[in-house]
């Protein structure tokens, strides 16, 4: 069921609609799926702090990248590093969208 909600997310991003409580309660039911307005509120919270393009490339990114990480890294380590609490909310949101591709 939580894959719908995720869906959903998905469809109203491609369509240029706000991610919202709103938005994703009416496609879901749309849908014709109950909708749970706990699932619905943490998903538009955890969305609203997420760039969903930017998520979507990485995930595709992380599936063709998997056999080059076992490659040894060269170069430079980033210059800039998120902090701690930001890079483990991006790395939820990537591993729910990812989810959807695997």
């Amino acid at each position: 069921m939580t894959d719908s909600y995720m869906y959903a997310a998905l469809l109203l991003h491609k369509a240029g609609k706000p991610v919202s409580e709103e938005t994703l309660s009416g496609v879901v039911k749309a849908a014709g799926v109950d909708v749970d307005q706990v699932k619905v509120k943490a998903l538009a919270a955890a969305l609203s702090e997420i760039n969903i393009d930017e998520a979507l490339k990485n995930a595709s990114m992380m599936a063709v990248a998997a056999p080059a990480a076992a490659a040894p890294a060269a170069g430079p380590a980033k210059a800039e590093e998120k902090p701690k609490e930001e890079e483990k909310k991006e790395e939820e949101a990537l591993a729910g969208l990812a989810s959807l591709f695997g």
